[in-house]
Formats: structure tokens, C-alpha cells, sequence
């Protein structure tokens, strides 16, 4: 493949171009088994390439640990070399959380057999804006206790660190609800007509309702996100 700017041959399909400094795909679809990963590289609606990344599944202990780390960082390497503007990613969660963790592009989790069509069906929306905002600084409102404790603000620190959550206000705590003996649990709720959600906490007998505003635009952009934060509380064992 060439560079679509310069004309300068390309090691791979959609890499960056490192002699006129150009990106060559603004997406890459992302599908992550235990065994392989399978990157697909898009220009808008074009399919520009793809590429598959191979490891050798460990089943226990520290081998694991360290197999699966070293599978998200020759993912992650791969996705450096395109430098897209969005990641879409399906299949595995704790890898996709890792290598996620590890470059900075933007992720979306999609669903279905086949998420290149997905994902090309989806293409030429209005993206949605990421919001630089720090995590901690997200956190406002008139009620500044969070039920939980410890687990409470990680609920709470898991889903402000999402790109697309603008703030987090709090509500208040309401200690008459059933009691449950299974510890603190999280859960986003439907989207409403503005894309905004609300996260549910629960704790023992207290229930508390945090806003959520998110830069969704309408009821169907905040369930893409709503998806995302429950994707993310369930990778950290919060649901």
C-alpha cells in the first residue's frame, strides 16, 4: 500500500506516513479472541487492510499474566503504528481494557458477529466529543458522599475516566432499599431523550442515584455509551 498523500511505500495497510507525516485510516475495527486479534483498517467506508495478531494462550498463574499483557502490548504497538482517530473494538474485555489503557485513541465497544459491518453502518454519524477533563475534576453537585466506600469511588472514578462522560453530580442516598449481602454493585440505566444516564449504586440496604451527562447527542448515542460505562463496571468486577 501507499501513502493516499505522498505516494510513499507503506509497510503495512492504513500506517501512518512517516515522510509527510499523514495519517492513512481514521478507524481500525478491532476483534480480539483468546488465541488472535484481528485489526481492520478503514477510511471512512473504505477497507483499507487488515492485519492479524497471534499468541499463544497460557491457562493459569503468572504465564497467563504475563501472556496476555504481552498480547495487548503487540495490539497496542500495531494500533501506534496507524495512529487512528477511533478504536472500535469487540471480543475479549480484560484485553481490550489493556490495551485500551495503553495508547490514547478513542474506544468504542461494539457488538455482533461481525463488527466491520457494524461499524460501517455506523460510519459518517456525527462523532461524538471527547472531553479532555480530568476524572477527579468531573465529580460535582450539592451531594459530595458516595455510598460504598473505597468500591464506591472506584464505581464512581471507572466511569468519569470514560471520554465521552462530561460530569458526574451525585444525588442523594436513600438507606431504605432491600438489603443485599453481595457488596457494592453498579449499573448505568437507560439513555434518556438528551443521551444523558444515570449510574445506580447499591450498597447493603442504600441505594444512591448518580447524573451522568455525557456528550451524547440523543437518546441512541447515550446507549452506545450507557453500553460502554456497563462494559467497563463489569471488566472491574462492579456489577
Amino acid at each position: 500500500m501507499e501513502c493516499g498523500r505522498c505516494g510513499s511505500p507503506l509497510d503495512r495497510p492504513g500506517d501512518y506516513c512517516l515522510v509527510c507525516h499523514t495519517a492513512n485510516c481514521d478507524a481500525v475495527v478491532l476483534g480480539v479472541d483468546v488465541d488472535r486479534a484481528h485489526l481492520t483498517m478503514l477510511d471512512e467506508k473504505e477497507v483499507l487492510g487488515e492485519t492479524t495478531i497471534t499468541t499463544r494462550p497460557e491457562s493459569e498463574g503468572e504465564a497467563r499474566v504475563i501472556e496476555r499483557r504481552n498480547f495487548a502490548g503487540l495490539i497496542a504497538d500495531e494500533l501506534r503504528r496507524k495512529r487512528p482517530e477511533t478504536v472500535f473494538a469487540a471480543g475479549d474485555r480484560e484485553i481490550i481494557r489493556a490495551v485500551r489503557a495503553e495508547t490514547h485513541y478513542e474506544f468504542y465497544r461494539v457488538a455482533g458477529d461481525d463488527p466491520v459491518e457494524s461499524v460501517l453502518d455506523r460510519r459518517g454519524e456525527r462523532a461524538l466529543e471527547v472531553v479532555e477533563t480530568a476524572p477527579k475534576e468531573k465529580l460535582g453537585g450539592r451531594h459530595t458522599t458516595l455510598i460504598g466506600g473505597r468500591t464506591g469511588r472506584r464505581a464512581i472514578s471507572t466511569v468519569a475516566e470514560h471520554p465521552h462522560v462530561k460530569k458526574i453530580v451525585p444525588g442523594p442516598i436513600d438507606a431504605g432499599g432491600k438489603g443485599s449481602q453481595s457488596g457494592l454493585r453498579a449499573k448505568v440505566t437507560r439513555a434518556d431523550g438528551n443521551g444523558n444516564v444515570r449510574l445506580l449504586l447499591r450498597d447493603g440496604s442504600s441505594v444512591q442515584e448518580n447524573r451522568i451527562v455525557t456528550t451524547a447527542m440523543n437518546r441512541e448515542t447515550g446507549e452506545r455509551v450507557r453500553d460502554d460505562l456497563n462494559e467497563e463496571l463489569a471488566a472491574a468486577d462492579l456489577q
